[in-house]
């Protein structure tokens, strides 16, 4: 074991990591494009965008001269009564990259988790400014929303959350939307939302992520969300995950009809280089703030928000989906994704393939069903490594959604190895 490691074992808790049984981590000395090079010669396919964040490949240059450039004029500064030009800019960008005339305010957090949270207490606190307290909040079994308190009482409650589930406000779920059950989840939300009692519905659109990579109807979802209008109940898009380019379009609201009246951006906003939030929302829950009491502010910050060089990362970042070879690349593996999808759906231990623009998401059959912590995904995470893939399965569904610099050579090595793996399991 390298002195790095031993020095890691001594003093560095990892996350999601059962630090007493773990394999000794990998010891990344450089990472280029899609490849992460270890101290031991060794390189890897990053088909998981580090954490689904890294979209444009690491160490982009074009990254990386907006950082260094926004580092010889502001680096960090208060952005309570202070602001600078990159978060005008990023704000500016953003809402009219969202559906026009829809979204009119950002307010900028450090993560994904805190975007959610700022999310929250916008809801809540709208309806408490406007004399109209609703308290109960609408979402999906199955929804990760981050790893803070509000976040986690919002999503799915078992074996992650447990210890902490008696700290948690109560939520309503409905049940995960597939063809057989759509119907009634629509009248079961109808019913809920009579009650007047329910301040927002929140979903991650589309694609439930950590619920592994679950998709459902974009028309079941305008439904929903026509629902919640017909009763004035506000909606939340978590698009955390789901932004920039994953679902194959910029933002997974573009295939819907319908648009929140708030969504939370983070993971893929700054190129996956630095932390960022963004909670934007419209100037109708916006103006429920202005007031002449001190009190029905936003009463909320980080000693972070609005840093310039993640502001700057994410304008660079923006400006490389502005171009036409961005958008080559996704439709390309998008593309190259389907045709994959039609070789291994007939396997015998292949219970699904899932495919979500970028996103694939491939199912196993096994004894336990489908779970976290199936044996599975030991045995996969070991084997994809050994053949220099780095790929962190949910459980029993192995998934790629890998940056958007991949080659298609680099694609045909992953379905290989992954073919590879489904021959010997």
């Amino acid at each position: 074991m390298s002195e790095l490691l031993k020095k890691d074992r001594e003093y560095v808790w990892h996350p999601f990591t059962q630090m007493q049984t773990v394999d000794a981590p990998l010891e990344i000395i450089k990472a280029e494009g899609t490849l992460l090079h270890t101290a031991d010669g060794k390189s890897y396919i990053d088909c998981n965008s580090s954490w689904w964040v890294n979209v444009h490949g690491h160490g982009h240059p074009h990254i990386a001269q907006a950082i260094n450039k926004q580092f010889s004029t502001i680096d960090h500064v208060i952005f309570a009564g202070a602001t600078h030009p990159k978060a005008v800019e990023l704000a500016e960008r953003v809402i009219h990259l969202l559906p026009e005339n829809q979204f009119h305010k950002v307010f900028f957090s450090d993560d994904g988790s805190t975007a959610v949270e700022v999310a929250l207490k916008m809801v809540f606190q709208y309806w408490f400014n406007i004399a109209q307290p609703r308290k109960r909040i609408l979402a999906l079994d199955g929804g990760y929303h981050g790893d803070t308190f509000g976040a986690m009482a919002i999503g799915q409650r078992g074996y992650f959350n447990r210890p902490f589930e008696h700290f948690f406000f109560d939520v309503d779920q409905l049940a995960f939307p597939t063809s057989i059950n759509e119907v009634q989840l629509l009248q079961q939300a109808e019913e809920l939302f009579q009650t007047n009692e329910f301040a927002a519905l929140i979903v991650e659109p589309l694609i439930q992520g950590s619920a592994g990579m679950r998709t459902y109807s974009s028309q079941w979802l305008d439904q929903l969300v026509n629902l919640a209008r017909k009763y004035e109940v506000l909606v939340i898009f978590d698009e955390v995950m789901t932004a920039w380019g994953r679902t194959g379009k910029l933002f997974a609201m573009n295939h819907c009809n319908s648009s929140p009246d708030v969504v939370c951006l983070s993971k893929g906003l700054t190129g996956g280089v630095l932390p960022l939030g963004l909670t934007v929302t419209t100037n109708t829950i916006y103006n429920a703030f202005l007031s002449e009491e001190k009190t029905k502010a936003l009463l909320h910050g980080h000693s972070f928000t609005g840093n310039a060089l993640a502001c700057a990362a994410a304008c660079a970042s923006i400006d490389l989906f502005e171009q036409e070879e961005t958008w080559k690349k996704i439709d390309r593996i998008c593309q190259e994704h389907k045709l994959f999808a039609e070789q291994i759906t007939n396997y015998s231990n292949v219970h699904e393939v899932r495919i979500c623009g970028t996103i694939l998401a491939i199912e196993l059959k096994t004894p336990n069903g489908n779970s976290y912590f199936s044996d599975i995904r030991d045995k996969a995470y070991r084997y994809f490594l050994e053949k220099g893939l780095l790929i962190r399965p949910l459980g029993n569904v192995i998934f790629i959604n890998p940056p958007y610099s991949i080659t298609s050579e680099e694609l045909k090595t992953v379905y290989q190895v992954i073919l590879d793996f489904l021959k010997i399991i």
